[in-house]
């Protein structure tokens, strides 16, 4: 019987999963592999993404299981990794599902190159997105650098192939080659385990994933388009690590949603998911997206380096209760509301003066849905230094947003309990409470809670100064 590796990455799932489906279409056993890259070619998974890798395997192998096949683990360097195994098992043809880095594209290239030349098959497939990078072009043929021309030349094709349900049995080899034990690789911590909160927060794999696309649906698919703005409700999908992972495909996601009934809600939605497609393009045409400026005149930005400042930002204790409330969100939980990484984000580069790259390799290493398009587009959009880019003199004050989109002060209390007893017309800007109220609700300044560390008008002065260099300098 002849033998085909499918080479499990970013797409752990079995529903509508192309590289086992043209497998198993093909014939013969399957032989499912994932191998834990250690070469530091690539980025290297942050630690909560290493915490949901742990729990999407395990997942995945269980599944496996269920259907009569078994998820081979390996670690090292992938290519050698592979040809191992195809020597092991003697697999005459080899699937995986297309990444977009640029130092995937070589790797892959490479190895598929080594593959064919030894009379081995080698396979990729789309499962990560609607549309291929190449597919979706502007008029001349080139590629897309806004955003709202991008996703209507998305819509304007035609619609992706249907989702391929997963398979109800998988044949295996008579015999399965050795894997590693998935608790040696110890991607989750231990002494001490600070993952309690995403563990609270998250059930990573595909079950996971398909049970949180139904609750969104059934309970705030409607209401979306003004809901998604507010921290304090449950109004997001909170689909962006399971889309990270690949428990759950873009196919999917669009097929349910279009299964609804049309609304306002629902074309919103997809465009978030858009959102995520012209990261990936941007990846794709801008390979150095998370440590280059796509807009190269930011390369003379003066950005400040203070060590004190980024630790009270990444800490949650810079005296903006909206800020400190994401902050804090991120670290207990691995995850923060939308709206909120906007305010967070801007305060940084903007308040602070820190470049943007500090904060996407914080957000990189602590966000359970860190993804190298999606993370480093969104952290150019805001510094102003991306494609399509927020302008840069737009300064998000965190008082009139969190008045604004925290307006009953629920996500605040839950995040910043220090400040829970402050009445409603101070908590997000402590600072400006009489001393009385402050006493009643027992908040010493700078002890309770710290006073701000930059003030909001002298630091938007500052930032719309720095910009005006780059002006000045063109």
């Amino acid at each position: 019987m002849s033998v085909r590796l499918v080479w499990f990455r970013s797409d752990l799932r079995l529903d509508d999963q192309p590289a086992l489906a043209a497998a198993l279409a093909a014939g013969g056993a399957v032989v499912p592999v994932y191998v834990l890259d250690e070469t530091r070619s690539v980025l290297t998974p942050g630690a909560a993404s290493r915490w949901w890798l742990h729990g999407s395997l395990a997942a995945l192998d269980t599944d496996l299981r269920a259907r009569g096949a078994r998820l081979v683990l390996r670690r090292g360097d992938p290519a050698t990794q592979i040809e191992r195994l195809i020597a092991e098992t003697g697999a005459t043809a080899i699937h995986w599902t297309r990444r977009y880095a640029k130092a995937h594209r070589d790797a892959d290239a490479a190895l598929k190159t080594r593959l064919r030349e030894s009379g081995v098959e080698a396979h990729s497939h789309n499962g990560a997105l609607l549309h291929e990078p190449w597919e979706v072009t502007t008029g001349a043929g080139g590629w897309f650098k806004v955003f709202t021309p991008f996703w209507k030349a998305c819509l304007a094709r035609p619609a992706p192939a249907a989702p391929v349900p997963a398979p109800a049995h998988i044949t295996g080899p008579a015999t399965w080659p050795a894997s590693d034990a998935l608790a040696y690789w110890r991607l989750r911590p231990t002494a001490p385990d600070w993952a309690i909160g995403l563990a609270a927060e998250w059930t990573p794999g595909e079950a996971g994933a398909q049970a949180r696309l139904a609750s969104f649906l059934d309970h705030a698919l409607d209401g979306y388009r003004g809901g998604r703005d507010l921290p304090g409700r449950e109004s997001t999908s909170r689909l962006s690590p399971h889309l990270a992972f690949g428990e759950l495909s873009p196919r999917r996601v669009l097929q349910a949603v279009r299964a609804r009934p049309p609304s306002a809600d629902a074309d919103k939605f997809l465009a978030e998911l858009g959102w995520r497609e012209f990261s990936h393009n941007l990846l794709f045409h801008h390979d150095d997206l998370a440590t280059r400026s796509f807009r190269p005149e930011f390369d003379a930005f003066p950005w400040a380096t203070d060590a004190r400042a980024l630790t009270a930002w990444r800490r949650g204790r810079t005296g903006y209760p909206l800020v400190d409330a994401g902050m804090r969100e991120l670290w207990t939980t691995g995850w923060m509301h939308n709206r909120v990484r906007m305010v967070v984000a801007s305060f940084l580069v903007k308040h602070l003066l820190i470049d943007w790259r500090e904060g996407e390799r914080w957000f990189w290493d602590t966000l359970v849905d860190a993804d190298p398009a999606n993370n480093a587009a969104s952290w150019q959009w805001v510094a102003g230094c991306g494609a399509d880019a927020a302008p840069y003199f737009r300064v998000f004050n965190p008082v009139l947003q969190g008045a604004k989109f925290d307006a009953d002060g629920a996500y605040v209390r839950r995040w910043v309990p220090e400040l829970a007893a402050l009445p409603h017309a101070h908590l997000h800007q402590p600072w400006a409470a009489p001393s009385a109220i402050l006493a009643a609700a027992g908040i010493t300044l700078g002890k309770d809670y710290p006073r701000p560390i930059v003030e909001h008008n002298a630091a938007r002065t500052r930032a719309l100064a720095a910009f005006a260099t780059l002006r000045n300098a063109a």
